[in-house]
């Protein structure tokens, strides 16, 4: 392994080989005499993969030792942790090889069971033959970009985009964002995906047919960062001004928008911001609905305009993405950058950290969870490579290569998928910008252009550098890679020092970061270093190899123009290169290239043809393939050609052209309610006409319910009701609703009665001043009934006079929900509305029948059913509670068992008999994953129900409607929880609404709950939020509005 050098001297050390050596030789004994030493494949094989840092230090101890009987102690001791390393490895693998299995198992169960369910026979599509674009995945398109073939195509592309006036919102969360100046490096948060983020957003803000793009962020008012990381708002300007005089408009371009959440004077990283994300996702809802009215009023006739697309960058962003997808209703896109599972398996393999301690430090289980809902969510993943699909997205629960072949060839020919899906992967490399380059037409023999001083105009890094070479007019071999193991610079040194025809011709140049000493850096890094420069005098390679302490950003351009004026190579020569961006610098500035052929380079060679790849392992062949680039000049000028016509496939207009094809091939999706606003929502009106409008706004999409059953439900969605029926019902309801309450009742805001939520609009929600929410999870009415009893009692005056509405979330059915009023002498118009089915089900209360006090919000159900998978879910359900029995008995007992009676449209119950054998429903999720059935799995009622409703439901997602449809600010509603709750629990405890944990309220709650998350409850819930506040145990009215007075309520 690259950096284990040091490793021969320590074995001539324990090995002994004692004065007969000739000294000249000794160095070199281990590595060259010419057979295969086993001891050190032995200790090689062992350290490769781990940090072997620590036991490099322990050898420089060792060799500083001068008493024999201490330095014999330290290689004793270096013997035996290099044994346990071999111990430990194996073990590893075992257990590598463990989960490999079983998730190959999981996967082709899950497979067969969903092809089982999917009964149509596609004998070619089957078999993976997807033509088109349908799929990334049919070799006839296997890692091809679309190509731009003339300049004619380009033109009717830019024709077809006239007129468009697409807005476009972009979600990046970690990291210091900045449009110039970025500080990459500063921290591991702020790298090379805060620089992407902000040249694709400032990409598509120049494009045709692209309004506006907003790349939402974080807003940091931290004194431990630049204060413009604080400003609300940052303007991205255009590189050029091409083509953008037709689509300039009062808010048009690409922004940096920066929310508030998460500590207000604190740079947080990554790790510790899922705790904010609602956060987040409240803030960002807010700005959204409030742009869309702007451009509403600019460019879309006066309505509104919504994104045509939420694109979430990284697990965390994905996570947000995903919420506010389901919430506006529009298509997501979603681009992993690094992905959770593969860092957790390749730590796994170091063996340094336990699982618990991986997830401690890096919250890595939070991640992969974002990642698997953002698979979830997302019509389009869009990577660099086809690496990153076949050997990262792969791991996922979530996408399976081989089934979604088999779903696409389905919707080619429009056959059923049974409600399965799986989102498209599409790889679109990162673009560049290529307008300030120029290559270089010259070599080092041409004339040197003078300045009028007579000084020569050369780059200072160039001086820089070719003071190392004894010949500076060979061709330079150029890397430019940090000194770290997986770039494999070792290996390079090496192949260039022992083949003495590429050393004659070349030089090497390596370009290895910033250093002041060796002293200060990493331990690993140092290594690496240390081991070249040791590499460099055994090979006597002074004179032939230049490797600058510094360099500056904005030298990288012009060390890539020397490299070329000399007609020299870049050569990058990493183990595994997820994408490569190297590579595409180089060749913009007219350089071949030499690269490995393990991941992204495949696909950049695929397109620009301008150089070889090698095998990294293969110290002859990166040998092989340098000599021959720099000794055929034919060759040589043949790739850069090639490079250079090719090049603009990776510039960011292409880029961003590939990109809004895919975004078109997507189905729009927005909030799909015909909402008439009045000119002051706030306002009080005498006329009747405004609950009018709201009755003609409802009665597209609102159903009265009569009896509360499953059945009528049914009923109505399906349209099978007598029209006359429904159409007299319907102008019954308008009349009743008409007629409304008094005016004085109106202008008062109070009545005598508990029927003020009549006044005015519908719903009541509207005209609160607060909301409360009573989210409270007890698996008997008991407790519940008790706590509902509580609020109204110490919020009586407030529930009166109408300036306090509630609202009941639970994962009851609307028939338990009536029966627990009725048993509780409660009205229907107590409540505002009703959140049940753990969020599958939105009611409304209705003043004017006894009979019939519930109205059904049907838009609330197109909304959330994006991805449900309905009849081929609920077989799927069935066959999944049927195969979970007891054994212990004489005869198998079922433990789940469906609850037809209880079950909706959009919610599939299923009773839980024995909660203590039930598998968590963390596994049901998995395996519905594992056979493209999205949806969102609820263990409720203290592990004695679990509800399946659509993925993108919930109760958190319901007060996100209500806010988005009647403007209920979701800064004035209070989240009334118990001490635990169901598996949605953590979910109410986020956010810019307030919430208050009753003290003893649920405490009884089974562990097992908790046992359902793959991560502890404290990694998603920051307890010390000024938004949570928790009662005393036993709290009476008087501690309840004292617990508001604490919000400051």
């Amino acid at each position: 392994m690259a950096g284990n050098d040091w490793i021969n001297s320590y074995l001539e050390a324990i090995l002994d080989v004692g004065p007969g050596l000739d000294e000249a030789k000794s160095s070199l004994l281990l590595r060259e005499r010419g057979r295969f030493s086993p001891t050190r494949y032995f200790v090689e094989e062992v350290i490769t993969g781990f940090d072997e840092s620590d036991l490099h230090r322990s050898w420089v101890r060792a060799q500083a030792t001068r008493s024999p009987q201490e330095r014999n102690t330290r290689l004793e001791n270096m013997c035996w942790r290099i044994w346990n390393l071999a111990r430990q490895k194996k073990q590893l693998e075992g257990e590598e090889a463990q989960r490999n299995a079983k998730r190959r198992l999981e996967r082709e169960r899950g497979r067969r069971e969903a092809v089982a369910d999917m009964s149509e026979d596609l004998s070619e599509g089957e078999k993976g033959d997807v033509v088109g674009d349908l799929s990334t995945h049919g070799e006839s398109n296997r890692g091809r970009l679309p190509r731009i073939s003339s300049v004619d195509t380009m033109e009717t592309w830019l024709s077809q985009q006239k007129g468009k006036k697409l807005y476009i919102v972009l979600i990046s969360l970690h990291g210091l964002i900045r449009g110039e100046n970025m500080e990459l490096g500063r921290d591991s948060d702020t790298g090379g995906q805060v620089k992407y983020v902000v040249e694709l957003a400032r990409a598509l803000g120049s494009m045709p047919g692209v309004y506006r793009v907003d790349l939402l962020t974080r807003q940091v008012s931290s004194p431990e960062v630049d204060w413009s990381y604080g400003e609300p708002t940052e303007m991205l300007p255009p590189r050029s001004s091409d083509g953008l005089t037709e689509e300039m408009g009062e808010s048009s371009g690409a922004y940096i928008i920066r929310i508030p959440f998460g500590p207000k004077d604190k740079y947080v990283p990554k790790e510790l911001l899922w705790p904010h994300i609602p956060e987040f996702v409240d803030g960002a809802l807010g700005h959204i609905i409030q742009m869309s009215k702007v451009l509403g009023e600019q460019i879309g006739n006066g309505h509104p305009v919504w994104p045509a697309a939420v694109h979430g960058h990284y697990a965390d962003a994905g996570d947000s993405a995903a919420l506010l997808s389901g919430a506006l209703n529009i298509p997501m896109i979603f681009t992993g950058h690094s992905l959770g599972r593969d860092k957790l398996e390749q730590l796994l393999r170091q063996g340094r950290l336990s699982r618990d301690e991986i997830n401690s430090t890096y919250k890595i289980m939070r991640r992969i969870e974002g990642e698997e809902l953002s698979l979830d969510a997302s019509e389009i993943v869009i990577t660099s490579t086809r690496q990153e699909i076949d050997e990262q997205w792969r791991l996922y629960d979530g996408f399976d290569p081989i089934l979604e072949r088999k779903l696409r060839a389905r919707i080619k020919r429009n056959v059923s998928c049974y409600g399965r899906f799986m989102p498209r992967m599409v790889v679109i490399p990162p673009g560049m910008e290529f307008h300030h380059i120029v290559p270089h037409d010259g070599d080092m023999d041409s004339e040197t252009e003078t300045n009028e001083n007579g000084k020569s105009p050369d780059p200072p890094i160039w001086t820089e550098v070719m003071r190392f070479f004894t010949n500076p007019r060979k061709p330079m071999i150029l890397a430019l890679a940090r000194p770290d193991p997986k770039k494999n610079l070792t290996t390079l040194v090496k192949a260039f020092g022992e083949c003495r025809p590429l050393r004659e011709l070349a030089n090497l140049t390596l370009i290895m970061g910033n250093r002041d000493t060796i002293d200060e850096m990493s331990g690993t890094n140092a290594s690496v270093l240390l081991s070249i420069l040791k590499l460099i005098d055994t090979y006597d390679l002074y004179g032939q190899v230049a490797y600058p302490k510094h360099h500056k950003q904005s030298d990288v351009p012009d060390i890539y123009r020397l490299a070329a004026k000399t007609k020299g190579v870049f050569i990058n020569p990493a183990f595994i290169e997820p994408f490569g961006l190297t590579l595409i610098e180089a060749a913009a500035h007219g350089l071949p290239i030499v690269a490995t052929k393990n991941g992204g380079p495949v696909d950049i060679h695929r397109v620009l043809d301008n150089g070889l790849l090698i095998d990294p392992h293969d110290q002859q062949s990166i040998a092989d393939a340098l000599l021959k680039l720099v000794a055929d000049k034919h060759l040589w000028t043949k790739c850069r050609a090639n490079g250079l016509k090719n090049i603009h496939l990776f510039s960011w207009p292409e880029h961003c052209r590939t990109y809004l094809s895919k975004i078109a091939a997507c189905k729009p999706r927005q909030p799909r309610w015909l909402r008439i606003d009045d000119d002051d929502e706030n306002s009080e009106s005498d006329s009747p006409s405004d609950s009018l409008r709201d009755i003609q706004d409802i009665s597209l999409n609102l159903k009265f319910s009569f009896d509360g059953d499953k059945n009528e439900s049914k009923e109505s969605a399906d349209g099978s009701a007598d029209p006359e029926d429904r159409k007299s019902k319907l102008e019954s309801a308008v009349m009743a609703w008409s007629k409304g309450v008094p005016k004085s009742a109106q202008k008062s805001g109070s009545a005598t009665d508990k029927g003020d939520q009549g006044s005015g609009k519908f719903p009541a929600l509207r005209r609160r001043k607060y909301v409360f929410v009573i989210a409270v999870d007890c698996d008997a009415s008991a407790g519940l009934s008790e706590s509902v009893g509580k609020i109204f009692e110490a919020f009586e005056k407030e529930r009166m006079d109408g300036s306090v509405g509630f609202v009941l979330a639970t994962s009851f059915n609307i028939s338990e929900i009536r029966s627990f009023l009725i048993s509780e002498g409660l009205n229907a118009t107590d409540f505002d509305a009703f959140i049940c089915n753990s969020g599958g089900d939105l009611y409304y209360s209705s003043l004017h029948s006894e009979k019939n006090p519930f109205v059904v919000d049907l838009y609330y159900h197109s909304q959330i059913e994006y991805r449900w998978g309905g009849e081929g879910l609920r077989r799927t359900l069935v066959r999944w509670a049927a195969s979970v029995t007891d054994k212990k008995g004489e005869k198998d007992e079922h433990v789940v068992l469906e609850d037809e009676e209880t079950s909706a449209d959009y919610c599939y119950t299923f009773k839980v008999l024995k909660p203590e054998m039930t598998p968590p429903v963390k596994e049901l999720r998995k395996l519905m994953r594992i056979q493209a059935l999205r949806c969102h799995v609820v263990c409720c009622q203290n592990g004695s129900k679990i509800n399946v409703i659509p993925v993108l439901a919930s109760r958190a997602q319901a007060l996100r409607y209500l806010y988005l449809r009647w403007g209920m600010d979701l800064s004035k509603v209070v989240v009334f929880v118990g001490e635990s709750g169901d598996t949605d629990y953590e979910e109410l405890l986020g956010g810019i609404h307030k919430s208050v944990v009753l003290t003893g309220v649920c405490s009884t709650a089974s562990a097992q709950l908790h046992a359902n998350r793959s991560y502890p409850l404290t990694d998603v819930v920051y307890y010390d939020s000024p938004n949570i506040v928790r009662t005393s145990e036993g709290c009476s009215s008087s501690d309840l509005q004292t617990t508001l007075e604490k919000l400051q309520l």
